[in-house]
């Protein structure tokens, strides 16, 4: 069966910067798999763009460049906000508050944001709201372990069922 829309895809792989020889930054052999939806926007384009075709038992190794992975970085997604955006009971906790910590605001909308805290300032603090892996092309080594349908169960819930 080869990978196509709605078919659930396990795989392992290994993820690096730039090419085969950059950093590593996961990988799954030897742990759980990868299990996915394909066609449905689980992934990452560029991922699902090599994986489509192929077949259970096949591996691959490719290159995706940043603008079909997480984008670009965006200077605009770099913001700085009122400390008291970071109030809860009308005190901020800086203690909380650290350079490097992953957070997650939502807009006046209900939208939710994920970003990273950049620079704490008395009056102001600077969070990035790219992806971490934004601006970095990637590199996979990915072994195509299995190929199935998706239930309709799996489908209706956009993920798959163990």
């Amino acid at each position: 069966m080869i990978i196509e829309k709605n078919k659930v895809v396990v795989v392992d792989y290994k993820l690096q910067k730039d090419n085969a020889q950059g950093e590593l930054v996961e990988e799954t052999t030897g742990r759980d798999p990868l299990k996915f939806i394909f066609g449905i926007g689980m992934m990452i384009p560029g991922f699902e763009a090599e994986l489509e075709g192929k077949e259970a038992g096949e591996e691959v190794a490719f290159q995706v460049p940043s603008e079909d992975a997480y984008g670009e970085y965006q200077d605009e997604a770099l913001i700085d906000l009122a400390i008291q955006n970071f109030e809860v009971d009308g005190k901020v906790d800086f203690d909380n508050l650290k350079t490097g910590k992953m957070i997650t605001m939502q807009d006046t909308q209900g939208g939710v944001h994920h970003g990273m805290i950049k620079k704490v300032g008395l009056e102001q603090v600077q969070v990035d709201f790219n992806h971490p892996m934004a601006g970095q092309d990637l590199f996979f080594t990915v072994n195509i372990r299995e190929v199935r349908e998706a239930t309709e169960s799996e489908l209706d819930h956009g993920h798959v069922h163990e």
